[in-house]
């Protein structure tokens, strides 16, 4: 797996996947898992580079970490389905937020689907095949 950095490209062919999370040892882990696709995958710390990154890169995934130090993942999401670029990247919410309430929040704002931390890497790994597969199919 390719981590992209600023200046990196990508091929038009290559699968991206965006990658947001404010823990960089949940990156490593996300990394690991998604080494499996032979993608190129972009990472953010933060709210705002998130959304410069999609619109930058038009992945054709993100996961998405709910619980950011500037812009929670909520409104990463509604600012994506706002823009014309982004809004059919399909977003995978990856939180530790687990509770109904917080799942329908997710849903509703946007997100495709939700799987909570800790995850079974698996389930991971299956949720992004079913996204990628549905895309490219």
């Amino acid at each position: 797996m390719k981590v992209l950095t600023k200046n990196a490209e990508t091929s038009a062919k290559q699968v991206r996947i965006l990658a947001v999370d404010d823990n960089e040892d949940n990156l490593m882990l996300l990394n690991e898992v998604l080494n499996i696709f032979d993608c190129s995958l972009i990472t953010a710390t933060h709210g705002q580079r998130a959304l410069l990154l999609a619109q930058a890169h038009n992945p054709d995934l993100i996961l998405l970490d709910v619980m950011l130090p500037d812009i929670n993942g909520v409104e990463v999401v509604r600012h994506l389905k706002q823009n014309p670029i982004a809004t059919n990247i399909p977003v995978i919410a990856v939180t530790a937020l687990a509770r109904v309430e917080d799942r329908d929040r997710l849903l509703s704002a946007g997100c495709c689907e939700y799987i909570t931390k800790p995850y079974m890497l698996e389930d991971l790994e299956a949720i992004v095949r079913c996204y990628l597969s549905c895309k490219y199919s």
